[in-house]
């Protein structure tokens, strides 16, 4: 019996979650019996509904109610095991959290799909029907977030007891809707009919301070003290959701902080007349938590997405404090006892704020307090570009943060005279490194300040950490040249293989048994059948399924009938110009005037899929979504194709998108501009699942390659040292097109209006922006774009080839797992111990 009085469920094996031991007809019985008595009990008493009357939504709910349970048993024992033990934990900081729908993946990770599958049947439900209607969780964007939800499950899978701390975003990002081709962003009210899964924890609450005076006062020693009042201070109210690890042996805990006034209404005012400015500074501190990542376009913006940074973190980092004090008693022991990783620069501000509660609230020496920082806090950046660094105006701060910005002045006095001499040494100019950026007017820079705060700072992938040294970090990197370390970003396989695809798990734990499940890098057990041709057979009737599901969302979606037979050729992701989704997007249109003008070849069937969002503000990005929608018009209602090319865009990418599409995709478009992808996961995703890629040398492409085999991947284009050559040497993209017809005959094409007949300029400055800077290389790689779609449809017509390529991408995927990151984190930043590897 668990600690509810209920019988644990046995582990029944199914495809896709399949356990250590088929469980006798008995026992399956017995738990199909008890979850079906518990879902009508929670149906009953907790929702209040008489099965009779209860909708769909009612059962889904009752239904993750029954399954909560499981887990909350297991959830306590967990928590209680880490205070026993004062076991070292992990507090993960991270603006995103992608968690998508759990439901499904609690049954996968629990082995009980087939008992409630069962336990549903017997009460007239289906579980597919309900399980759809579970909203994606709006709490991320791309693949930050998703890497953050991933880590939390590796850290329960392998041990690790740990809490990741965020928003709880009312509204999350938006809702990506289609009006004509373009976007049109609204409210993704995920909230709406309440989470099942969270737990408020109302004796969880912080007071979080902006604005105000610093004053200084002589402390109990005599000893000067800076005392801060706040002008303005919110609530963060906490919210927990249960995170477990395969087979639910661990849980940890997702805490998501709310936004609060500290008085609902200003009553005087209300009973003024002033109904609307009684509730105006509730919906100040409510907007906090309203939106992730809210235009910045505007100063207001501005402050909004500098209060949500400094709101979670700070709330976060009380928190911690609090948990430690509670078991460990004394806050010097923090490195000890905690790690802290900021999930890239959002919560850089954790610097300061540390230094200010151990100086400020506990009496810590400036030296000691810095130690215990430095010591307690690690850094993972995600990228290179200029704009996600982040840098917040002086004047911002110290108006907003009036004690952040001392502290971070003092930080950098120390910093500049602490390493005067080795600057002198290499000759390193102070403005180099100094966490003030003078250059166009004064500001913070947050990725030094996460830098210089954190004894270990990562990169994603090996080529991505390269570039760090190389580049943003340069100077910090010369006189620090022991913090910059690799980890390189791995993907649940919980998720990404056993839930998304569970024939496919079924036919891998068939030929390479159960252990497959809990040690995924024996994945590369699989590569001797790559050869089979009964094997390559049975792979792709799986895959096939995948397409033929897909079909049915698109059909639906889209209004498109697609052949299964053709070629998936996917590009998901984030709406950016360095992910070039221009660049394919061209080069389907020189496809489309290859396939008219010489209609006698054997052309491939391709169908090109594209989804993801773009920035509300950004409008080259959702430029190009309009662009793709234009092309899909004309080329998908031109007989002269002959239905061989297809163009897609699929509105409102998210988790649950996803986990269709990515069985499904053949192709994998990894096409970046080369040195600007710091890693990537949705190539990992694709890779596990059979999906052969084309890319440049960009993120995790190079380890990618290195693990499949050149031969199993289609690399192209200039490669990052190229790339910098290139903007600096020339030749200019005018030249490039020049010498390119078929890009010239694309880009007039696009220019004069052939796909926006009703606004024939639509796309001449895009045009023109190729061909006056292509700081994106989309001009400079078109061709060798070009050749290497070509070697993909070669590939493609030798079907044993393609089919063994595609194996061997699964089995050697294995690798870029997150339980293997996590591992490496545990031992090389966190100092945490983890669960070895499963022993074969």
């Amino acid at each position: 019996m668990n600690a509810g009085g209920r019988p644990a469920p046995a582990m029944e094996p199914s495809s896709g979650d399949s356990g250590d031991a088929a469980p006798s007809p008995k026992a399956r019985r017995d738990d199909v019996l008890a979850l079906r008595s518990e879902i009508v009990a929670k149906l009953t008493y907790s929702i209040g509904k008489d099965p009779i009357v209860a909708q769909k939504h009612d059962w889904l709910v009752a239904s993750i109610l029954a399954v909560r349970d499981r887990i909350i048993d297991r959830w306590m024992a967990s928590t209680r095991e880490a205070f026993r033990t004062g076991r070292k934990r992990v507090y993960y900081l991270s603006l995103e959290f992608l968690i998508g729908r759990l439901f499904k993946e609690a049954l996968s990770s629990l082995g009980l799909t087939d008992t409630v599958r069962l336990a549903l049947g017997e009460l007239g439900v289906d579980l597919d029907a309900i399980a759809v209607l579970e909203p994606d969780a709006a709490l991320g964007n791309g693949g930050l977030g998703r890497l953050a939800a991933c880590f939390m499950e590796s850290m329960a899978t392998v041990g690790i007891p740990a809490l990741g701390y965020g928003i709880r975003y009312e509204l999350g990002l938006f809702r990506q809707n289609m009006a004509d081709g373009w976007q049109i962003e609204a409210p993704e009210d995920w909230l709406s009919f309440r989470n099942p899964w969270e737990f408020e924890r109302r004796e969880a609450n912080y007071q979080i301070g902006f604005g105000g005076t610093v004053t200084t006062k002589k402390g109990w020693d005599g000893e000067p003290r800076q005392e801060w009042s706040p002008g303005e201070t919110v609530l963060a109210v906490a919210y927990d959701t249960p995170v477990p690890g395969w087979r639910g042996e661990k849980v940890n805990t997702l805490r998501l902080w709310r936004a609060r006034a500290l008085d609902p209404m200003h009553l005087d005012a209300f009973n003024k007349g002033d109904h609307v400015g009684a509730l105006a500074e509730r919906t100040r501190a409510a907007s906090i938590s309203r939106v992730l990542y809210p235009s910045d376009a505007t100063p207001a913006g501005q402050e909004l997405r500098l209060r949500q940074e400094f709101f979670f973190t700070s709330a976060s980092l009380q928190d911690l404090l609090r948990r430690h004090l509670m078991q460990f008693s004394d806050v010097r022991t923090l490195p000890e006892k905690v790690a802290i990783q900021l999930n890239d620069t959002h919560p850089a501000l954790a610097v300061a704020e540390l230094m200010r509660l151990l100086i400020d609230a506990h009496d810590i020496g400036w030296d000691e307090a810095w130690e215990i920082t430095r010591r307690t806090i690690a850094y993972t950046n995600h990228t290179l570009l200029p704009e996600a660094l982040e840098s917040w105006p002086v004047t911002l701060m110290e108006r907003l943060l009036p004690r952040h910005m001392q502290i971070i002045f003092a930080l950098n006095a120390r910093l500049l005279a602490d390493t005067q001499h080795k600057r002198d040494e290499e000759r390193i100019a102070p403005a180099d490194v100094s966490l003030i950026d003078e250059s166009h007017g004064r500001t913070v820079r947050m990725g030094f300040l996460a830098f210089v705060g954190a004894h270990k700072v990562n990169g994603v992938s090996v080529l991505h950490t390269e570039l760090m040294k190389r580049t943003v970090f340069r100077n910090l990197h010369r006189l620090f040249p022991d913090r910059i370390v690799n980890k390189t970003n791995g993907v649940t396989p919980r998720r990404w293989l056993f839930a998304a695809n569970p024939a496919l798990t079924a036919l891998l734990v068939e030929v390479l048994g159960e252990g497959i499940l809990h040690d995924v890098e024996r994945l590369s057990d699989l590569a001797p059948l790559a050869d089979d041709a009964g094997f390559q057979e049975r792979f792709f009737a799986v895959k096939r399924a995948g397409k033929e599901r897909l079909a049915v969302v698109i059909a639906e979606q889209a209004g498109m009938k697609l052949d299964p037979q053709a070629m998936f050729d996917v590009q998901v992701k984030r709406i950016h110009e360095y992910k070039r989704q221009l660049l394919n997007i061209l080069e389907t249109i020189a496809l489309y005037d290859a396939m008219r003008t010489q209609p006698h070849k054997s052309w491939v069937p391709r169908v090109k899929i594209f989804a993801g969002k773009a920035a509300a503000n950004y409008a080259q990005a959702k430029l190009i979504i309009k662009l793709i929608n234009d092309v899909a018009r004309v080329v998908n209602s031109d007989p002269s194709t002959r239905g061989l090319l297809k163009v897609v865009f699929l509105p409102n990418y998210n988790v649950s998108l996803a986990e269709a599409i990515i069985p499904a995709a053949d192709l994998s478009e990894q096409i970046s501009t080369a040195g600007m992808e710091a890693s990537g996961t949705g190539n990992m995703k694709l890779a596990l699942n059979g999906a052969l890629t084309i890319g440049t040398l960009d993120g995790a492409n190079v380890e990618i390659r290195e693990k499949v085999g050149p031969e199993n991947i289609v690399i192209f284009g200039l490669t990052a040292s190229e790339v910098e050559t290139r903007r600096r040497e020339g030749p200019s993209p005018r030249e490039t097109i020049a010498q390119a017809p078929a890009l010239r005959e694309v880009l007039d094409a696009v220019a004069g209006g052939v796909f926006s007949p009703d606004e024939r300029g639509r796309y001449g400055d895009l045009v023109r922006g190729l061909e006056e800077h292509d700081w994106f290389m989309v001009a400079a790689d078109f061709e060798a774009y070009m050749r290497a779609q070509a070697e993909v449809a070669t590939l493609w017509r030798d079907a044993p080839t393609w089919r063994r390529s595609a194996v061997l991408n699964t089995a050697h995927a294995g690798w870029f797992t997150s339980d293997r990151a996590i591992r490496q984190y545990a031992e090389d930043i966190w100092a945490v111990p983890a669960n070895p590897r499963p022993r074969p």
